[in-house]
């Protein structure tokens, strides 16, 4: 865009910010909620994994295996069904030919009683023959085309003019049957419909008087030409459909593959899942046997002390294990989420965070993985708490970006594009002078939204020297009136309008977003 970019940051108007503190409380709510039930659980699944782990496990490993049996008989029967279409739709096409050939030998037999009995003869035995080929699964079309073409060239007598019958009707006959064939003959075969046209323009010149016998010696290329024509044109359209067919059928076999493949691992992941919780368990099993025999080493011994610790260490782990497992699916969904909403920074603390955990329950380091899992607690409201505000960012900028779309079409622009780029949004708007306006729709480092106007083909965007500054004098006018009507109805409100050299208006401050925008 031409001329400096104009910026306007953006604050919202009590109403709305009563309607963003509510979504926030509501917000905080849910977090609360969450963490009440997370306590909850914690009480409850250490028993509970302990009696489901094997059932969990061996029904996980036996639904995997039903599934894939299932998958596969699904697949070959598709390919049976899908297979067997097509000889039905191939079987279809090939008899709807051969029925036009028997057509076009009861016409030559009709209109031509000269016509050799022999080789009529040929072609209907060959015309039998082929019709106890049909559904055999190969194509018969080179065939019955071979067929077409002796039975066009018999029928060329009968087609000569007769002394009451013009040739402005066999020619109107001709163009009749090429326009028949339509614009995929054309598309599908543009030789033939070249050399059709050519011998219709070669037919018409010969008829005039005196050229009866030339006409004449034409209209059996014609027919044949014509005939061939629309053959190839038909044959390319069946074979358009049955790859269309083909294209289908593999689209759903690979919808279906997929689907299945997203089951299995998904399986395999719950697999996985409670295979870790089993070796947790009999990680802090073990270590309790441990325990029993150490103690009775150290009752035998005498040594107390010894006892409690090893007790201790046991306790610990299965709480660990436990705690872990309440707060597992919340910080893989925190993660999943973060990356969503563009800060992988989070993300990847929150998996280091879950990583340390299980890497210490598998090292049976049980006071590092007390300290892991606390962190992973602690951690856990604290990212949620910053996705909630991501996301709230997220919507005033949506909230923002709609009203600004509504309001510049309130002045007479139309919208022609709008794309999410990053952690902004890109409107594109049009006058009805041509004119074109650019908005980014961005938020600044301390969330404040800001507005970055890019303008081409405005006659008032021009530049005077430095020492008198830009001047834009109409336009921003009118984007004054923008910002007017968005705070009248939507609840935004836009700061004053800058940009790089306007004349301050009283003390000049720094540009919002300077440095951001992209310059025209």
């Amino acid at each position: 865009m031409s001329g400096s970019p104009k910026y306007s940051t953006v604050s919202v108007a009590a109403a709305y910010a009563r309607r963003e503190a509510q979504r926030r409380a509501q917000r905080e709510a849910e977090r609360r909620s969450r963490q009440e039930q997370r306590a909850r659980e914690r009480a409850e699944l250490a028993a509970r994994r302990a009696r489901e782990r094997a059932a969990r496990r061996d029904r996980a490993r036996a639904d995997v295996e039903r599934r894939q049996r299932e998958a596969a008989d699904r697949r070959a029967a598709e390919q049976e069904a899908h297979a067997s279409r097509v000889r039905e739709e191939q079987a279809a096409a090939d008899s709807r030919r051969l029925d036009e050939v028997n057509d076009l030998l009861v016409r030559v037999r009709t209109v031509e009683p000269d016509a050799p009995a022999a080789e009529l003869a040929a072609v209907e035995g060959r015309l039998v023959q082929l019709r106890g080929e049909v559904g055999s699964g190969e194509p018969l079309g080179g065939a019955v085309e071979e067929l077409r073409g002796r039975l066009v060239l018999l029928s060329s007598r009968g087609d000569a003019p007769q002394p009451d019958a013009g040739y402005d009707a066999v020619l109107a006959r001709f163009e009749q049957q090429l326009a028949a064939v339509g614009p995929d003959g054309a598309l599908h075969d543009p030789e033939g419909r070249r050399h059709c046209t050519e011998l219709l323009d070669r037919l018409r010149a010969a008829a005039g008087s005196g050229a009866a016998i030339r006409f004449a010696a034409l209209l059996g290329t014609v027919e044949h030409a014509l005939t061939r024509h629309a053959g190839t044109a038909q044959r390319h359209a069946d074979q358009e459909r049955l790859r269309a067919a083909e294209e289908r059928r593999r689209s759903e076999e690979h919808a279906a593959a997929r689907a299945a493949a997203d089951q299995v691992a998904e399986e395999a992941a719950e697999a996985a899942q409670a295979a870790e919780a089993a070796q947790a368990a009999e990680a802090a099993q073990a270590a309790e046997a441990a325990q029993a025999e150490e103690a009775e080493d150290a009752e035998e011994a005498g040594d107390a002390e010894e006892m409690a610790v090893h007790e201790r260490r046991a306790a610990a782990l299965v709480e660990a294990a436990d705690r872990l497992g309440v707060v597992r699916t919340s910080a893989e969904a925190v993660a999943a989420e973060a990356r969503e909403l563009a800060d992988p920074d989070l993300a990847v603390r929150v998996e280091r965070a879950l990583h340390t955990v299980t890497g210490a329950l598998g090292a049976q380091a049980a006071e590092d993985a007390l300290e892991a899992v606390g962190a992973l607690e602690r951690l856990l409201p604290e990212a949620e708490a910053r996705l909630d505000e991501l996301q709230l960012t997220f919507t005033r900028r949506s909230d923002l970006a709609e009203a600004l779309q509504d309001a510049m079409c309130g002045e007479g622009f139309t919208f022609t594009e709008g794309s999410e780029q990053g952690a902004a949004f890109v409107l594109r708007f049009e006058r009805p002078s041509g004119a074109r306006y650019e908005t980014t729709v961005a938020t600044e480092a301390d969330g404040t939204p800001v507005l970055v106007y890019h303008v081409e083909g405005e006659p008032d965007v021009t530049l005077h020297p430095a020492a008198e500054g830009a001047v834009c004098d109409r336009t921003e006018d009118l984007l004054e009136r923008v910002h007017e009507a968005m705070g009248e109805r939507d609840g935004f409100l836009p700061g004053e309008l800058t940009w790089q050299g306007k004349p301050p208006r009283g003390q000049a401050g720094s540009l919002p977003g300077a440095g951001r925008g992209r310059r025209g």
